[in-house]
């Protein structure tokens, strides 16, 4: 199940399409049936956030904030049955926000439309929930290849150049 809180009324976002890409992308990691919160806001509330949690006075495009350590996962992003397992009626893998300002300004200059760059901006939010990484150039390699993967999985190209990949 995915939460949405849209604060960024008549940005001209299909929001519903983007939690059906949600749902997909967490299927294809082998979380069918997760739950994720995803939260659009401005520039403002984002800079804010990211100043919070990551000491950057600046907004950024996604911040995705897990509920389990990296460690709980396996190679293949899927989370390990044990000591992580969710006992309950509902398994949340964590919170996913995203500033449409910034993901306008980016989908302007790779020339993609909005609704794609979210797209994008949602297969890397993803995958940092799922564990991944991008701080070494092996991680950055491997989490490459699997954004190129999830983006086939529910058929979006991937226009971006590679010294734009995140």
């Amino acid at each position: 199940m995915v939460y949405l809180a849209n604060k960024t009324r008549g940005t001209g976002l299909d929001t519903r399409a983007l939690v059906r890409v949600l749902e997909a992308l967490l299927a294809e990691i082998g979380e069918r049936g997760t739950s994720v919160s995803l939260t659009f806001v401005r520039d403002a509330p984002m800079r804010a956030l990211n100043r919070e949690h990551r000491g950057k006075d600046a907004p950024t495009d996604v911040l995705s904030f897990p509920i389990y350590p990296p460690d709980a996962f396996d190679r293949g992003g899927r989370t390990r049955p044990r000591p992580y397992e969710h006992q309950g009626p509902e398994r949340m893998l964590g919170d996913i926000v995203v500033s449409v300002d910034t993901a306008n300004r980016q989908a302007e200059d790779y020339g993609a439309p909005l609704q794609r760059e979210v797209q994008r901006l949602l297969i890397h939010a993803v995958l940092h929930l799922a564990g991944h990484d991008h701080v070494e150039a092996r991680e950055r390699a491997a989490m490459e290849a699997e954004e190129r993967r999830l983006a086939d999985s529910v058929g979006m190209p991937w226009p971006y150049p590679e010294s734009v990949a995140r």
